[in-house]
Formats: C-alpha cells, sequence, structure tokens
C-alpha cells in the first residue's frame, strides 16, 4: 500500500493552509508529521484520510501491484484517530465496538472483547462510553483505529488526555499491532512520533517555490 500526493494543496477562501506537497507514504513505515499549532498538520491529514477535498493536485491510494485504488474503495483502507473524533457515548463500549465493525472489521481472529483487554478497559466493558473519563475515551478511539483490519493508520496528537500508563499503552499498540501498517502521526510532541522513522514539517509547505504564481 502506497499514497501518494501529487503537487497537492488545501485552501480556505484565499489562504492557503499547505501547497505543492509532492509526498509518497509506503507501508511498513512510520512518518511524522511536524509543525507548531496552528500550521495546519491536521488539515494535511484529514486531506489524505478523505475527509477533506484537496483544493489542487490529487492524491493516489495504490496498491501492492501499483495499481490506483478507486476513490470509493480507498475509504476501507484507512482508520483515523483524533481527540476531536466523537464516539457514539450512549453505547456501552461493547455494544460500540460491534457496532464499528460494520464499518471497519477487526483485525483478523479479533473479537470486541481481545480490543477491550488490549487497551485494558476490561472492568468498563458494560459502562456506557458517556461515564468514561477523558483518556479512556481516548483509549476506545486508539482502539477502534489501531486494531481495524485496514492498511493505514491516521494519527491525529494520539496521546491527548493520556496519563503515563496510556502514553506507553499507546507504544505498544504501536508495536503490536501496527508495524506492518502504513503509519503517520500528525503532532509536535516528540513522545507521540518518536518511534516514527520518516518526518515531515508542514512549513515546508506553507510557502511558494521560487517561480511559483499564486
Amino acid at each position: 500500500m502506497k499514497i501518494r500526493l501529487y503537487d497537492t494543496g488545501k485552501r480556505y477562501n484565499r489562504d492557503w493552509i499547505f501547497r505543492h506537497a509532492d509526498l509518497e507514504f509506503t507501508s511498513g513505515t512510520a512518518y511524522a508529521i511536524t509543525g507548531p499549532n496552528g500550521s495546519g498538520k491536521s488539515t494535511l491529514l484529514q486531506t489524505i484520510a478523505g475527509m477533506l477535498q484537496p483544493s489542487e493536485g490529487r492524491i493516489d491510494f495504490v496498491d501492492s501491484d501499483d495499481q490506483v485504488i478507486p476513490a470509493e474503495k480507498s475509504f476501507a483502507q484507512v482508520s483515523f484517530c483524533a481527540p476531536y473524533l466523537d464516539v457514539i457515548e450512549e453505547m456501552n463500549l461493547e455494544e460500540f465496538l460491534e457496532f464499528h465493525t460494520h464499518f471497519k472489521p477487526l483485525m483478523p481472529g479479533m473479537q470486541p472483547r481481545d480490543v477491550i483487554a488490549a487497551v485494558g478497559l476490561q472492568a468498563a466493558a458494560g459502562k456506557q462510553i458517556r461515564f468514561f473519563s477523558s483518556g479512556m475515551k481516548q483509549r476506545v478511539k486508539l482502539a477502534q483505529a489501531m486494531l481495524a483490519d485496514t492498511g493505514v493508520v491516521l494519527l491525529d496528537e494520539p496521546c491527548t488526555n493520556l496519563d503515563a500508563a496510556g502514553i506507553e499503552l499507546y507504544h505498544q499498540l504501536i508495536r503490536d499491532y501496527c508495524t506492518d501498517k502504513l503509519v503517520v502521526v500528525c503532532s509536535n510532541d516528540p513522545v507521540e512520533y518518536e518511534f516514527c522513522t520518516e518526518r515531515i514539517n508542514i512549513m515546508q509547505y506553507k510557502s511558494l517555490p521560487e517561480g511559483r504564481l499564486t
């Protein structure tokens, strides 16, 4: 699995958030998108995920045979985790994970109870998510993204609301379940992306190369 960005940019009104991004992401590699707060890291990640449409250029998902995956099928390849995404708080944890499998199946051989155990929430399995702490909710979001049967895992500030034990759990989930996947972490905190072997600074795509026109 590869994701390729060709001269890709995103703007709101007349303001370019990023522009002229020519990037390639490959399975089995972990990438970090870094930069100051408000610099557009999340916008780039959401554009890669297909949550936002690029204003220019294009993004291709490419399979192992170097064939472009149709846009309507690329959704099935992507998991996304971010603190600003909601979970269904009226459901209990078991119900929520079972519901989620109708959209993104779990990794082969896994059941919701296995996911719950992997993130250490067995005692809360039957509790409505609205009664969870912010850290527990973040564990749920990590679980549904990292243990889904997808080739691409996109993580936006994944350790938000996690304590020290939660941060260690995050790194354990990466080691146990994501080494063969294409992982992109959006963060300005090194603890969240210390395992990433490739670093992309969003500021590289904030100004126009010489000779380019607006």
